[in-house]
């Protein structure tokens, strides 16, 4: 591109060249938003695929004290869990033990949760 100096220009053709550079960046910025559409589609559509099933849910609790704090196993663990295992318990020792049939049980609902989603 020819290097032009705009001082020496009259004032018609800066008009003229303010108004194409105007239509060039407007055509280009059109293109840009284009792309960051599509990209953002692009986007939500995986986050609907991967999303987790298990976000928000209530868990079973896995470990409880005798003063009665629980904990579900996730996360962290809290302060009364670590205090306690820093002074020489067991984590076994805090597990909370289901019997066969509760866990029977708790399968047979999943399967049929998931099968009913799936039918969604």
């Amino acid at each position: 591109m020819a290097k032009v100096s705009l001082a020496s220009m009259s004032v018609d053709a800066l008009l003229k060249l303010r108004e194409d550079i105007g239509t060039v960046l407007s055509r280009k910025a059109n293109e840009l938003r284009e792309q960051l559409s599509r990209l953002g589609d692009e986007i939500v559509s995986r986050k609907k695929g991967r999303r987790n099933s298990l976000k928000g849910r209530k868990v079973a609790i896995k470990y409880r004290d005798r003063s009665g704090n629980t904990w579900a196993g996730r996360g962290a663990q809290p302060v009364w869990l670590r205090e306690k295992l820093k002074a020489g318990a067991k984590l076994e020792s805090f597990a909370v033990h289901k019997s066969v049939a509760s866990r029977k049980a708790s399968l047979k609902k999943s399967k049929k949760r998931r099968k009913a989603k799936r039918k969604r």
